[in-house]
């Protein structure tokens, strides 16, 4: 999984996607028919159908990851934050962070303003902070932060990407995960009936932006949302609370909160599944949304449907997926494209 960790360890907050672009760039060239990159940064990668009468199939993944940009920089070099993307603070506590400069990128830790554990009343170590409360310690003069960072700069969790057991874990693998299967199923389609259209959106965390105008450019017949979704199938969660199961399969989405599936697109793909011997569960998420929700509603409405990949942890640093799962939604969307 060499290249997922390569995907997992980069930087792309929304609207500084480009490290994630120039990755798949190379990894599908001599792949596709055409590559282009619209307005907003949307990679749109095309593989010609061979059918006489083809229909235009559009799949979408994400290349953002939730982030930082930096807001303000105090006298003594101590950063402020303006988070993108939704954030649950319990998990930022004594975090390393990187700060991607001009110059280069600086290592520094996140912590929250406010007493140290020795010197903090149990009420104090209660407080519920929120990201307006943590600043970044680069450990550096103010003045040379001063003259190194800026108003801007993208800060990003750092966290390495790690394997064990049936397991793959690491940071934004919301949804770099889904990016790295788009790749593999772009590398291997040959030769498909219908026009492919493979596209890597940007800034999915802040409002589904680059679906919806590259939604609107491709004009897509189908569209197959690509995202993870919720897996809390760990101690403490209700069984009817768990969304997903890792190890289960892929995920078809019925609905979330911001789109309800087409649905002779799921139980096509159910069938799929079921002939090709593939796992799958489907899936219920009640709050929530993908780039789904923006697929469907462009120009005068596309069919859409959501392949899940089964994550723990979300919107942490230790973003966790059964490889099975993995190698599952690759090939159902492999077998659905290819038929």
């Amino acid at each position: 999984m060499k290249l997922l960790r390569e995907l997992s360890e980069a930087a792309g907050v929304p609207g500084r996607e480009e490290n994630i672009r120039q990755i798949i760039q190379r990894e599908l060239k001599g792949c596709v028919d055409e590559m282009s990159v619209d307005a907003m940064g949307n990679l749109i990668a095309h593989k010609k159908g061979t059918a006489q009468k083809r229909q235009r199939i559009m799949f979408a993944a994400h290349m953002d990851e939730i982030g930082f940009y930096v807001s303000f920089i105090d006298d003594r070099g101590f950063l402020r934050l303006q988070e993108v993307g939704g954030f649950d603070t319990r998990n930022l506590f004594a975090r390393r962070v990187i700060v991607h400069t001009a110059k280069g990128p600086l290592r520094g830790v996140l912590n929250a303003t406010g007493k140290p554990f020795h010197t903090s009343s149990p009420d104090e170590r209660r407080q519920y902070k929120e990201v307006s409360e943590f600043f970044v310690d680069l450990g550096l003069p103010g003045k040379e932060v001063a003259k190194r960072v800026q108003i801007g700069d993208m800060v990003t969790l750092d966290a390495p990407f790690v394997e064990y057991g049936h397991y793959a874990s690491g940071k934004c693998l919301d949804n770099r995960v889904q990016v790295y299967i788009g790749i593999r199923v772009l590398q291997a389609l040959k030769r498909c009936p219908n026009d492919v259209f493979g596209v890597f959106t940007v800034q999915e965390e802040v409002g589904l932006r680059g679906a919806f105008t590259s939604t609107y450019g491709v004009e897509p017949d189908i569209g197959v949302c690509l995202d993870t979704t919720i897996a809390s199938d760990v101690p403490g969660i209700a069984p009817e609370h768990r969304i997903t199961t890792l190890g289960a399969g892929v995920g078809i989405k019925v609905l979330d909160g911001s789109v309800i599936s087409h649905r002779e697109l799921v139980e096509t793909f159910v069938t799929l599944a079921k002939r090709s011997k593939i796992k799958h569960q489907l899936e219920i998420l009640p709050r929530g949304g993908t780039d789904a929700g923006a697929m469907q509603r462009s120009r005068k409405g596309v069919k859409t449907v959501t392949l899940s990949v089964p994550t723990r942890y979300i919107h942490s640093v230790t973003e966790t997926v059964h490889k099975d799962d993995v190698k599952a939604t690759e090939a159902l969307l492999l077998r659905f494209l290819q038929a």
